[in-house]
């Protein structure tokens, strides 16, 4: 396997920002952590401290400091960092733990994830069992698709081929990656730190660290 083409948690995420920074050390691959995202909240959620977290409702929690707008929908688990908007229309169905400093736009939908620190999820955006790193950004209107259309489980492809036994996984985002507006990230996509997504692509298996993806799907090294 490429050096450059990263699918392991340590390749692809600072753990050091996210409160799932431990949980995610007990795991060699990032899909294999989808499965215990909503115990995971709600053990951190007990030992939030109080002076700083709101327990809104059962098992959702919310940094005092975090701006929820008012048509903003949070169910539980939920976990929504210090620093961090919510806004307007915003559908978060569940077992999502949000970080610090971060963005859930206007009519975006999160589903079971985990999202670093710093993380945009700013408009019109559905994410779905994915984790996204540390500074993501996903532009306007782009999406990860979870599930294949004729249901069978996801193998995430490279250079080499990974049998995950999961029906549903939607995308894992390296820190800063860049995903442009309207892209499409198919299910099992993983995209390497700093690798960039051109607007409109639709995008599957592994993106190498460093990587420009552009509209033909072609790749070439992204230049510092």
């Amino acid at each position: 396997m490429s050096q450059m083409e990263q699918v392991k948690i340590a390749d692809l995420f600072t753990l050091e920002e996210s409160l799932a920074g431990e949980y995610l050390k007990g795991f060699t691959y990032p899909w294999e952590a989808l499965s215990g995202i909503h115990d995971l909240i709600i053990r951190i959620g007990q030992s939030l401290p109080k002076d700083r977290y709101d327990q809104v409702e059962e098992n959702v929690w919310i940094a005092k400091s975090a701006k929820v707008f008012p048509s903003a929908y949070i169910g539980g688990a939920c976990i929504i960092g210090e620093e961090t908007q919510v806004r307007h229309c915003a559908f978060i169905r569940g077992d999502a733990l949000v970080g610090d400093h971060c963005v859930v736009g206007n009519s975006a939908e999160l589903k079971n994830v985990i999202i670093f620190n710093n993380c945009e999820v700013p408009h019109y955006n559905y994410v779905g069992d994915s984790i996204l790193g540390f500074h993501a950004h996903m532009g306007a209107g782009s999406i990860t698709s979870n599930i294949k259309a004729d249901r069978t489980n996801i193998i995430v492809k490279g250079e080499e081929e990974y049998v995950t036994g999961r029906r549903k996984i939607g995308a894992i985002l390296g820190d800063w990656v860049e995903v442009g507006c309207n892209a499409v990230l198919n299910p099992g996509t993983v995209v390497g730190q700093h690798s960039m997504i051109y607007p409109t692509t639709c995008v599957r298996g592994i993106i190498p660290s460093n990587t420009i993806v552009n509209q033909k799907g072609e790749k070439k090294a992204k230049r510092d």
